[in-house]
């Protein structure tokens, strides 16, 4: 199946672990040149040198609202003109709805919510000119869900979820798309850290979720990579959930 990406450019945030690292790995394998960052510079450019296929590693905390322009100013300067954009971040901390700081409040504000639409404000235009573009976020079944515990994370993904819908619907006659994708319990280390191990996660999932099991990086990563290809060009505005069947909402 041709997925129509070889050559673009992807800015895979969060990308050197878990969910992120491997959507820059699929992505990669598609032959996009892929520019993944993490809060230091040195782990970014690790990883980007294990995947090879000319990806690049740049540092980057999601929450420095101020570093976002270096940041793209560094990436289209070394493999040119943003074509994919994967806004994904590690959660906020998990804790009572009652008892988050107004410092975590607001921190979770810029990460989720503010960060990714600074992003798009740079890179939509160029886009938009050149008839293609995927805006691709990875959220969480909270969004569906509320979990208790995961507050910060229901008050401020929703946010970027409403956004989409709209931004969606403005550009979709110019090529670009805008999508979510909601993990479920996927075996990443936070995941398995949580349970206390592996195991823990995996009999967990047995009984918590329908398929039986945590679902894969590679799993969800495929949800992604589809998203961001040619063949999803008439899919704008819509999450898809890659849960297991763990999510009762319509």
């Amino acid at each position: 199946m041709e997925l129509g990406l070889n050559g673009k450019v992807a800015l895979v945030t969060g990308g050197s672990k878990g969910i992120g690292r491997g959507i820059a790995e699929g992505l990669a394998a598609e032959g996009v040149r892929v520019a993944l960052t993490s809060r230091t510079a040195a782990r970014a450019e690790a990883v980007a040198s294990e995947i090879g296929a000319g990806a690049r590693g740049y540092g980057f905390d999601s929450g420095d609202l101020d570093a976002i322009g270096p940041l793209l100013d560094a990436i289209e300067a070394d493999l040119g003109p943003i074509d994919l954009y994967i806004a994904n971040t590690g959660g906020p901390p998990a804790g009572d709805a009652l008892e988050f700081t107004r410092e975590q409040w607001e921190a979770a504000q810029r990460t989720l919510l503010i960060s990714p639409m600074r992003v798009i404000e740079r890179v939509l235009p160029g886009m938009r000119s050149r008839g293609f573009g995927r805006i691709v976020a990875i959220g969480s079944m909270a969004v569906r869900e509320p979990i208790d515990v995961l507050q910060l994370s229901n008050a401020h993904r929703p946010g970027l979820v409403a956004a989409f819908k709209v931004l969606a619907r403005k550009v979709a006659a110019d090529g670009v798309t805008f999508n979510h994708v909601h993990p479920g319990q996927i075996a990443t280390d936070r995941m398995i850290d949580t349970a206390g191990s592996l195991e823990a996660a995996q009999e967990r999932a047995k009984h918590n979720v329908p398929a039986g099991r945590l679902g894969t990086v590679e799993e969800l990563a495929a949800a992604a990579v589809f998203l961001c290809s040619g063949l999803a060009a008439y899919i704008t505005g819509t999450a898809i959930l890659v849960d297991g069947g763990l999510t009762r909402s319509v």
